[in-house]
């Protein structure tokens, strides 16, 4: 099948969208978490997942709160502490080892620095927000869905 032919996911299985869109909308706002933070993460789990369609629509909403210098520098994140607060490193190496979780196994050091950073109730909250775009890019990848920049 070629690129230009794939399913819509969402028109396709519309309940299963709803599901996963509702998901969604809890995290975005039945959570204390920041909407830069959330951002961050959706954007940080897309890069590892190569969803360019998540990719593109995350750098966008995170460039409305962060400054392009330090998004652009989200993939290396740990190479430049001093830019992104304690909460946001913390977020961001949790976001990786369960992204990565096959791999990884949420190790335990991994596991006791988000817990340092986050409240019980925030930390699973990020957790499933970490879960819940790892779900959107195992759509958005296979599907091919679009992206807006233009060439």
């Amino acid at each position: 099948m070629s690129e230009s032919k794939r399913l819509i996911w969402h028109e396709v299985a519309p309940q299963g969208a709803k599901a996963l869109f509702g998901l969604h909308h809890y995290v975005v706002t039945g959570t204390n978490l920041p909407a830069e933070l959330i951002h961050l993460i959706f954007l940080r789990v897309s890069q590892i997942n190569g969803c360019a369609h998540c990719i593109d629509l995350h750098t966008r909403d995170l460039l409305k709160t962060m400054a392009i210098d330090k998004v652009a520098l989200v993939p290396v994140w740990a190479e430049v502490p001093h830019l992104f607060p304690e909460q946001y490193r913390a977020a961001l190496a949790w976001a990786e080892e369960v992204t990565l979780v096959s791999e990884t196994h949420a190790s335990d050091t991994a596991y006791a620095a988000a817990a340092a950073a986050f409240e019980p109730k925030d930390l699973v909250d990020l957790t499933i927000a970490i879960a819940a775009m790892n779900a959107f890019n195992r759509l958005g990848a296979p599907f091919r869905l679009p992206v807006k920049a233009q060439a």
